[in-house]
């Protein structure tokens, strides 16, 4: 008989797997302005986001808020407030299409309104610095700058994510 008790334990078996699963697809979609209307108010944003993890004055009076998923994080929203204090739009700032518009000269303010706080930030040779961003890509790969020491921006371009090669060198030891 332990066949049939087998078989009476899978459906109790996928409940202990899916409901954990849900919970945290659940989660996982909670982040993110995906709701947030435009009109809505500074309020709404911060019970819909929490506090932001930066802040941005934009011309006109307006404020950009700035919600960074963590250093690991690939995501970085910025919610647009408008002189009036309503939500005027949001977007996703990591993605190919924000970082193609970082320039050489760049000052380092607007390299921060444009994609956010770094994920990791590394110091190098003669005082000039590294700033990286992780986000959504089939490829192992982030965004990095570099910035001089006076803050302008030297340099921009992709390169293999470190995180990547610490788990391929894990697999190969296998």
């Amino acid at each position: 008989m332990p066949v049939l008790d087998s078989v009476r334990m899978k459906p109790a078996l996928r409940i202990i797997v899916l409901v954990p699963a849900l919970a945290l697809t659940a989660c996982a979609s909670r982040y993110g302005p995906s709701d947030l209307a435009a009109g809505a108010s500074r309020d709404a944003v911060r019970e819909r986001l929490g506090e932001p993890t930066g802040q941005y004055a934009l011309p006109g009076g307006g404020l950009r808020l700035e919600f960074a998923g963590g250093p690991f994080g690939k995501h970085t929203y910025m919610v647009e407030m408008a002189a009036d204090g309503r939500v005027s739009g949001w977007t996703q700032v990591l993605t190919e299409a924000h970082f193609n518009r970082v320039v050489p000269g760049m000052q380092a303010d607007e390299l921060r309104r444009l994609l956010g706080r770094p994920g990791e930030v590394a110091g190098i040779w003669r005082g000039a610095s590294v700033w990286s961003w992780r986000y959504e890509t089939p490829f192992c790969q982030w965004f990095r700058v570099t910035l001089e020491p006076d803050g302008t921006v030297r340099d921009a371009g992709y390169s293999p994510d470190p995180l990547c090669e610490v788990n391929d060198n894990e697999d190969r030891t296998r």
